[in-house]
């Protein structure tokens, strides 16, 4: 640690106020050596250091080890203290390796680098082995960034860098590969269900706790897109899950206990009697050699990459079976308008009575489990004596309740008497587990009551002293409707003509001349 000597205060009496705290980022060079080492680092002035976030994993590179420096400056008589904080990063073997964009997060100041480029030069004294880029923290959830697992007893701390600068960093074949039982897997709700019928699909990784200390999620943010886009069915209506939790849930597959990360998850309902189709997906981990032989002052794991491949999955489609002939359904036969779901109705009224004339709210209100993001109103069936405005249209959906949709109309009955709402709309549904169709249709019957309302006879417009004897005088005559498209066309033709005699004028006068 460098101490600078300390000046004396000011005389003057008044101090300088002091400074906002600083973050600072330091990259290293664009050139190294495969001997050195690569550096990042951050300063910080103005402030005690409190708190900071983890330096990033760089491509073919490890970390190995940090150093951290204090400095002490004194300006116009004020002392103030500078930390830097150094992480440094051995390189796997020579080429040339791209810095991701990264940020730091220092006492809640977020300093943010773009990135760059780096040349790892060969060195002629120190042979290191190639290897792949490495991440040293234990397995954490896929895109929550500081959050690891709990670490294992295989897990050591980083390597100082001086035995290796010596000695060469430790070779490969130091190294052994731990057997692990992680898989990757698509998993159907049910290997078959009908048109219309969701089937929820997700993509998991699974591990055994023991896998933790030697697997660790590569690059997953930029893995998880493409994997998304193969999950894609073009001939389904697609519904993704809420956002995967950060922590695994445990599941059991016959007598061994996974830890479970749902990578992505959706409910599929098909559109047409056409498969499902899932093609094989890969996922690439990062996998930790462990050393043979453990020495001090060393990092005991080398990263590798290992890919893990879940098999396709097909989830057949089977047409919904023939409409029965039925009172208020269509002909026998397939019904486009079927909503294809465990669903049941459930309804209310603004008032019982209404009067004659005045509005009264009926909502149609469907619960239940299915699609009702694409469920559409209940086609109307006019009847005379009630007139219908709306629906407007509500969802619903509560954690641990059935989904609910509601179509509320605004209803104005012209007639006292009984208002048969059962004639007026009627939705059919198709359930996919008892595999048979039923009609949900209004029981509710309000009354009207009251005097139908007399309509006055409107004023004609013969009686009229002005309109009266124009209307009777006025041509009853039909008038073609391309009247003025024929007006142009002729006009368009005289126009012409006009300017063909008037050319031919000019010519002759010119031939005159001559």
């Amino acid at each position: 640690m460098l101490l600078v000597p300390a000046v004396a205060a000011s005389k003057a009496g008044w101090q300088v106020p002091p400074a906002p705290p600083e973050v600072v980022l330091v990259s290293g060079p664009h050139v190294v050596k495969l001997s050195d080492y690569y550096t990042l680092s951050f300063r910080l002035r103005g402030a005690v250091l409190q708190q900071y976030s983890e330096f990033p994993e760089l491509e073919g590179f490890k970390k190995s080890g940090k150093t951290t420096t204090t400095t002490t400056h004194v300006v116009q008589g004020r002392s103030f203290s500078e930390l830097t904080i150094t992480q440094r990063y051995a390189p796997y073997g020579e080429g040339e390796f791209v810095i991701k964009p990264f940020q730091l997060t220092v006492n809640g100041l977020v300093v943010r680098s773009a990135g760059g480029r780096v040349r790892v030069a060969a060195a002629p004294s120190v042979g290191t082995p190639a290897g792949p880029p490495a991440a040293s923290v234990p397995i954490a959830a896929p895109g929550a960034a500081g959050s690891p697992l709990p670490p294992t007893a295989a897990t050591s701390p980083a390597a100082v860098g001086s035995l290796d600068q010596l000695f060469g960093k430790p070779k490969p074949a130091l190294y052994t590969e731990p057997a692990d039982h992680a898989f990757l897997a698509i998993v159907a709700g049910r290997p078959q269900v009908y048109v219309g019928e969701g089937v929820r699909v997700g993509l998991y990784f699974y591990l055994t706790p023991a896998d933790q200390a030697v697997l660790a999620f590569h690059d997953f943010n930029d893995q998880l897109p493409a994997l998304l886009r193969q999950l894609r069915q073009s001939g389904a209506w697609e519904v993704p899950a809420p956002e995967a939790p950060a922590t695994p849930d445990s599941v059991r597959r016959g007598r061994q206990v996974y830890l479970r990360y749902r990578l992505a998850e959706s409910t599929y309902y098909p559109l047409a009697a056409a498969p499902l189709q899932f093609p094989p997906l890969a996922l690439t981990m990062t996998k930790f050699r462990l050393l043979k032989k453990l020495e001090p002052g060393v990092d005991n794991r080398l990263a590798m990459y290992k890919t893990y491949v879940a098999p396709g999955l097909r989830v057949a489609v089977r047409p919904l079976p023939p409409l029965p002939k039925a009172p208020g359904a269509a002909v026998a036969g397939a019904a486009p308008d079927v909503a294809v779901g465990d669903f049941e109705l459930r309804e209310s009224l603004s008032t019982t009575h209404p009067r004659v004339g005045e509005s009264f709210t009926y909502a149609f209100e469907v619960e239940g489990t299915g699609n009702l993001a694409a469920l559409a109103p209940p086609p109307l069936r006019p009847r005379p004596g009630l007139d219908v405005y709306g629906p407007d249209i509500g969802e619903q959906h509560l954690p641990g309740s059935p989904a609910r949709k509601t179509f509320r109309y605004l209803l104005v009955a012209r007639r006292p008497g009984v208002v048969r709402l059962d004639s007026l709309l009627q939705l059919t549904v198709f359930s996919p587990w008892i595999r048979r169709y039923a009609v949900l249709q209004p029981q509710l019957r309000p009354v009207a009551y009251g005097q139908k309302p007399v309509v006055a006879a409107l004023p004609q417009p013969a009686d009229d002293p002005f309109y009266g004897p124009a209307l009777g005088e006025a041509d009853a005559t039909l008038q073609d409707l391309d009247v003025y498209a024929r007006v142009r066309q002729v006009a368009s033709y005289l126009v012409l003509g006009l300017f063909g005699i008037a050319a031919f004028g000019w010519w002759r006068s010119r031939k005159n001349l001559k």
